[in-house]
């Protein structure tokens, strides 16, 4: 029996969602984490399809996507939640 991985992704751009759409498209379940000011700035990154980014459309396929706060205390609960049931975590905040 086959069980599925599950991927928290708090990836923004390119690396994060490169990383973990090659999860997706191997069958992982991918929780992507976006901030409440506007989500991964990719969706707004060069050419525009409609008003998203066509990298968006791209790097976002096969995964669900969620808005948490990470700077207040309930986002970071439901953060904890997630991860306390996940497999992977793939992040690549800046330093």
């Amino acid at each position: 029996m086959q069980t599925k991985l599950t991927v928290i992704e708090l990836g923004t751009l390119i690396a994060g969602p490169f990383a973990s759409r090659i999860c997706a498209e191997f069958g992982a379940d991918v929780v992507k984490v976006e901030s409440p000011d506007g989500g991964d700035p990719l969706r707004k990154w060069r050419k525009l399809y409609e008003g998203t980014s066509l990298w968006w459309f791209v790097q976002a396929r096969n995964k669900k996507s969620l808005t948490l706060n990470l700077k207040h205390p309930d986002g970071l609960a439901v953060l904890k939640k997630l991860l306390s049931e996940a497999d992977i975590l793939i992040e690549n905040f800046r330093p």
